[in-house]
């Protein structure tokens, strides 16, 4: 059976029209005699759209009861027993009332697709599951229903509703959308102009991305390899040079000209692992510098930077490439064209820009030459000894043997020449040719002993000869060299995976020391140290350092590298080497992302407190607004009654308004006091007075809010004691019981019972649990439900501000135990609060009584 196929109608707010374009589309096929059928449509009162109903087959929606109220939800299985050729489904994010198959209506849809029906629905772009952190950063609202990016994503097609921010709030103003009490409140909250303009751009932005990948997979498919400049993509070819950074900023300022415009920064890597001329710090400080300008950075391996980054390009669908002008000198160009010109000539439709920089034509950074020295004194001593020596003890040796056959002598003398190469490279290899043609000259070569050849034939082998042995002299060296090279680079590519694995493991807060660690241990000195400055004429401060006395100032160490103008890592111990300078300057630059990822998260942590503070202040007011005031209101209804001279009350009356008064004030004063207590748990002031404290004792006065045929406790006396602050436990669990009072159905007792928990090792422990048989909560909203000014589901206005868990909470970890919810067994929620017991020293054994003396025998005996 072929899977059906997902029509999405996506908006950037309520009230931009997607259930009315889904009607309307519906009208559309079904006037092409298409069979089709409302499965839930939601038309919120609006005319116009419950006018679009009228001629379109509805099944019956399915009535769920849940907490005494009637809703009415998606009959799947009536759906699939009609088993039409399109669906209508409207609200994909919407969640199921519990008692439904399934808990998303995304997933009713997905069984339908699997039936082969084809479905046509709606979503918003704050219901995107990987927008809700923007979306609640945008309105101040966190959006609780959701769907996943990926099952809109597979849409078979994706259509989106647009509005401008201010046809929708006039359509708002109109009474369009809500009702008209409604229309104040939410002009001036979520449907602010600013809001709707940010919902609106990420609403484009995210269809854009969509139909972006659908045009890169149909390229794919069909094989098109020419551009197709739907949209702009600055590809920046960057060589790790100091001109990279010109480059970016050029790149950046081109892409800024379009809207929606991409950059994408491109190294080509040898694909022998050798480093070339690029800098790994530099490479870094440029990866930072385009993703900071909103880029992309990637590397691809190449033996042909032109071919391969034209192929990158291609692959991206790229406009326009940037390359700086070349650095190579002018003699340099008998090599070939260069990148520039060879990408400029094969890139086809692709724009290129050739960019000037200060390192044009200064000729290209080379790593620095392994010098002989580099092999160490004795390895450099035998080479020279090989090369000067060696062709004067062959000859008293061949002398000796009455060797004189001159091609054979060469090929002898030849292989000293190679043999000084290996073991002192290049330099005593050129000595050891240059002394062995003019031995084979003087001893070999006739007339011998003079350096007079007469044989033209000689003269082009002692010619050929000495070419050939500084030939092969240099291409031993430069194997030997490259193969030096590669064994570096391979040590400085494990190097610096074991930083990156060693950074990852780190904390966030521990990064910074722990590379440091790494470069004290990587590059073997007594001290590294980090340190920064405000500006160029501030002092120098330590930001981290690692071992004994670091310096305080870059003048201070044997080792410096700056990064930037204000930031410097100084190592004191050993010189280093140019070679290991470069790794360094990596380390360095990682160091520099790591300080600039602490203080990121100071700052994200810092503005995460102040969101957490005005959500909070919201709901304060929110609560101020509504649930205080309705209390308030009973109050004063109540006794401007009983002051009313004009109604004389029976003794009866009075009695229950006086009741009234008394429950709105209990009730006034217990919101007030969890307003209280989670004011003093925000801040940090709850001191508990920890003591030994029975259990037995504490719970019966948290009985005190509740009706006592409401709760069956089971809290045994032979209990262990607990360290607690006995006040602040009755707080908790007196909002514990409360709550599940509030929750439990009518006539059934909610459950208190304690036990001690002996585990195996450690402490042990005792634990309260508070089981009622309410419609309980759902796994993933478990930790919300403790969360300030939360109220699960659907928690009528007016039965609290939402706190009392969450002080619960609060007060058993301030007294060092924990409080969890779990799902009770048959149905329901039990709060488990967990506290240590106090532990009693063993009681000590009674003495044995003593021996009976020797003395009591013979005075027994006397008696018998």
């Amino acid at each position: 059976m072929a899977r059906g196929r997902l029509r999405i109608y996506l908006g950037a707010a309520p009230g931009v029209g997607k259930t009315y374009a889904m009607l309307c589309e519906a009208h559309r096929r079904l006037g092409r005699g298409t069979d089709v059928v409302v499965g839930f449509v939601e038309h919120h009162g609006r005319e116009r759209t419950a006018e679009l109903l009228h001629g379109l087959e509805a099944v019956p929606r399915r009535t769920m009861s849940y907490r005494g109220a009637e809703f009415t939800e998606l009959d799947l299985d009536a759906l699939l027993a009609r088993r039409p050729q399109v669906a209508l489904v409207d609200e994909l994010a919407h969640t199921n009332v519990p008692g439904c198959r399934n808990q998303k209506r995304w997933q009713d849809v997905e069984e339908l697709l699997a039936a082969g029906i084809d479905v046509i629905s709606t979503v918003n772009i704050q219901h995107l599951e990987s927008l809700g952190d923007v979306v609640e950063g945008i309105t101040g609202i966190r959006q609780q229903e959701t769907v996943p990016d990926d099952v809109v994503r597979r849409a078979d097609q994706l259509e989106l509703v647009d509005m401008s921010p201010e046809a929708l709030r006039r359509r708002l103003a109109h009474g369009n959308v809500y009702a008209p009490e409604k229309v104040d409140a939410a002009l001036s909250h979520y449907f602010r102009p600013g809001n709707l303009t940010a919902l609106r751009e990420l609403a484009l932005l995210w269809t854009a991305d969509r139909v972006d990948e659908y045009l890169q997979r149909y390229r794919a498919e069909q094989g098109i390899e020419n551009t197709w400049q739907a949209r702009e993509r600055i590809v920046v070819g960057l060589t790790g040079g100091p001109e990279g950074a010109t480059l970016i900023r050029r790149a950046a300022r081109i892409a800024a000209k379009g809207s929606g415009s991409e950059l994408l920064a491109v190294h080509i890597s040898r694909s022998d692992g050798l480093a070339g001329d690029a800098s790994p710090q530099t490479l870094i400080e440029q990866r930072a510098l385009v993703e900071s300008l909103g880029g992309s950075f990637h590397t691809v391996l190449g033996d042909d930077p032109a071919q391969a980054l034209l192929d990158f390009a291609r692959g991206v669908n790229a406009t326009q490439v940037v390359l700086g002008s070349s650095r190579r000198k002018g003699w340099q160009y008998i090599y070939g064209p260069g990148v520039g010109a060879t990408v400029a000539r094969d890139s086809g439709d692709i724009d290129v820009h050739i960019v000037t920089h200060e390192q044009a034509a200064y000729g290209r950074r080379k790593l620095p030459i392994r010098r002989i020295t580099d092999l160490g004194r004795v390895r450099t001593v035998a080479g020279w000894l090989i090369g000067v020596a060696g062709p004067p003890l062959l000859t008293l040796l061949l002398i000796s043997l009455n060797r004189l056959v001159l091609s054979t002598d060469m090929l002898l003398f030849l292989s000293v020449t190679v043999l000084a190469a290996l073991v002192g490279g290049l330099l005593p290899a050129i000595a050891s040719a240059l002394v062995g043609s003019t031995v084979l000259n003087y001893y070999f070569t006739p007339p011998i002993h003079t350096l007079t050849i007469t044989d033209p034939q000689n003269i082009l082998a002692v010619a050929i000869f000495t070419a050939v042995g500084i030939s092969v002299a240099t291409v031993v060296d430069t194997a030997a060299r490259r193969s030096h090279e590669a064994a570096r680079s391979r040590a400085e590519a494990q190097t610096l995976s074991a930083l990156a694995g060693t950074v990852l493991r780190a904390p966030t807060g521990e990064g910074v020391l722990a590379l440091l660690d790494q470069v004290r241990e990587t590059f073997q000195q007594d001290s590294v140290a980090l340190l920064e400055r405000a500006d160029e004429h501030a002092p120098w401060s330590c930001v981290a350092a690692s071992g004994a006395e670091p310096p305080d100032r870059p003048d201070q160490a044997d080792t410096d590298v700056p990064v930037g103008e204000n930031l410097a890592l100084v190592l004191v111990g050993r010189v280093l080497p140019a070679e290991d300078r470069r790794l360094l300057g990596a380390f360095a630059a990682q160091a520099a992302v790591l300080l600039e990822r602490r203080r990121l998260a100071k700052e994200a942590a810092a503005a995460r407190r102040q969101a957490e503070g005005n959500r909070i202040r919201t709901a304060l007011l929110a609560a101020v607004s509504h649930d205080l005031r309705t209390p308030l209101a009973g109050i004063k209804a109540a006794v401007s009654s009983l002051r009313a001279e004009d109604v004389e009350w029976t003794p009866a009356d009075e009695a229950e308004l006086l009741a009234g008064i008394e429950a709105g004030a209990d009730r006034l004063d217990h919101l007030i006091n969890n307003l209280l207590d989670m004011s003093r748990l925000q801040t940090g002031t709850v001191t508990p007075l920890i003591q030994e404290v029975d259990l037995d004792e504490v719970v019966p006065v948290a009985l005190g809010g509740v009706p006592l045929e409401s709760v069956r406790l089971e809290v045994p006396e032979t209990l262990p004691m607990v360290p607690a602050d006995a006040g602040l436990l009755e707080r908790a669990l007196a909002n514990l019981i409360e709550n599940a009072v509030k929750y439990s159905p009518p006539g059934v007792r909610v459950l208190v019972k304690a036990d001690a928990l002996e585990p195996p090792s450690g402490p042990g422990r005792v634990e309260l649990r508070v089981v009622d048989r309410g419609p309980g909560v759902p796994e993933e909203a478990k930790e919300k439900i403790f969360a300030p000014f939360q109220r699960y589901g659907d928690a009528p206005r007016g039965a609290g501000v939402g706190l009392g868990l969450a002080v619960a909470r609060g007060f058993v970890e301030a007294m060092g135990g924990t409080l969890a919810a779990e799902d009770t067994p048959g149905g329901g929620l039990t709060m488990v609060v967990s506290l240590p017991a106090v532990e009693r020293p063993p009681e000590p054994e009674a003495p044995e009584p003593p021996p009976l003396t020797s003395s009591l025998a013979p005075r027994k005996a006397e008696h018998a």
